[in-house]
């Protein structure tokens, strides 16, 4: 996947608990930053031949919203934010990997409170050892193209994430 190695083919399983999803917003007019994670439930990359092929399947768990603060926190999973009672999951699949001149993306869709848009991983690094994979990546994500509007102006349009994602080849 241009300067990135190529994996061996076959599916890697993500380890939930090596892995991490964090971001970072801004809030109060943009004048404070806010950073918080959000924990994997499951997920897995199948490696393809030609690598280009290849596909990503993860599942977040919306209840995992942590920035530290726990008065923001519940108020982010309640129904004005994530809705966690009625969406559990945040969903990102990625369909095919485009290598151009600016670098390596995955181009995926993500569902966050049961609606599916477009967006894409910017792939920062792979790393290779056997059988394990760690692939760092980075994507801004729009939640209000995800109809996470709630408190406009006062929280943050746009959040920056950072993808860390560990992952180990399944047995054939």
């Amino acid at each position: 996947m241009g300067e990135h190695p190529v994996p061996e083919s076959g599916t890697y399983e993500i380890d939930p608990v090596a892995s991490s999803v964090n971001f970072r917003t801004r809030s109060v007019f943009g004048l404070i930053p806010v950073r918080g994670s959000f924990r994997i439930a499951r997920g897995r990359i199948d490696v393809a031949g030609p690598a280009v092929k290849s596909t990503v399947e993860v599942r977040i768990g919306a209840g995992t919203f942590d920035s530290g603060v726990r008065r923001r926190d519940e108020h982010v999973r309640s129904g004005d934010f994530l809705d966690v009672a009625t969406h559990p999951e945040i969903a990102f699949v990625g369909e095919g990997v485009e290598v151009g001149p600016g670098g390596t993306v995955l181009k995926g869709e993500l569902t966050v409170r049961g609606v599916t848009g477009p967006v894409d991983v910017t792939v920062d690094s792979v790393a290779v050892d056997g059988p394990r994979l760690t692939v760092l990546g980075r994507a801004v994500v729009d939640r209000y193209a995800f109809g996470v509007t709630a408190a406009k102006g006062m929280a943050g349009r746009r959040l920056t994430v950072r993808l860390d994602v560990r992952a180990t080849r399944a047995p054939r």
